[in-house]
């Protein structure tokens, strides 16, 4: 498993409990502004990618000495540069793919950072977004995912694209048992972890999976 961990330009108030695991091994992708997460947790990127009008000079000219690689497109592209960030990744043999500091600042970045994990072209990236002890992924059907040592936080279900179709659950308060989701509901919204392993399938469909840490 090669794992890369992108930085974007949205907020990062609380740093996700992986930035203290971060490995030698892992493909550390800074995502134009994401930089300054960098900065401030003390965390050198492997590459800086984007159309750089949210990275500060000074930066760049240290990063340019260090032996960052730096990949630099026109103002007027197709892709953000967090979608660029992901085809870097994709390109680098990566599996597993963390993002920080995806969330917040304008809804529509929010919502299309969030997207991004639905696009085919990143089907066979397992991707998460964190932010803080909160935590987003997307599962396709057929497949299945575990959540471990989550018990008592919150775990919504939302279908993205159309209906999600066969989703079993185990380890939660109100059980799916080869159910149907149905696009544009409510219903997968607020279910609660109650054991340290959930385990969630789904037969066809795709899955948003939203971890939120209860507070206590």
């Amino acid at each position: 498993m090669k794992r890369a961990i992108i930085f974007a330009n949205g907020k990062m108030e609380i740093p996700p409990p992986i930035i203290g695991s971060i490995l030698s091994s892992d493909l550390i992708i800074a995502a134009d502004g994401g930089t300054q997460h960098c900065k401030s947790l003390k965390i050198a990127p492997n590459v800086i990618i984007g159309d750089f009008d949210s990275v500060v000079f000074a930066d760049t000219s240290s990063y340019q000495q260090a032996g960052v690689e730096m990949i630099q497109y026109p103002t007027h592209k197709d892709e953000t540069d967090l979608e660029l960030a992901l085809l870097y990744a994709l390109n680098h043999e990566v599996t597993h793919v963390y993002i920080i500091g995806a969330l917040g600042n304008r809804w529509d970045m929010t919502i299309a950072n969030i997207m991004l994990g639905v696009h085919l072209s990143f089907s066979q990236l397992s991707i998460r977004l964190l932010d803080g002890l909160d935590e987003l992924a997307i599962l396709r059907g057929e497949g299945q995912t575990d959540i471990n040592d989550r018990s008592g936080d919150t775990l919504s279900l939302i279908p993205v694209g159309g209906d999600a179709r066969g989703i079993i659950t185990h380890g939660l308060v109100y059980p799916l048992t080869d159910e149907t989701l149905f696009f544009g509901s409510s219903r997968g919204v607020s279910n609660v972890i109650i054991s340290d392993q959930a385990r969630i399938f789904i037969k066809a469909g795709i899955l948003l999976l939203c971890v939120s840490k209860v507070d206590v």
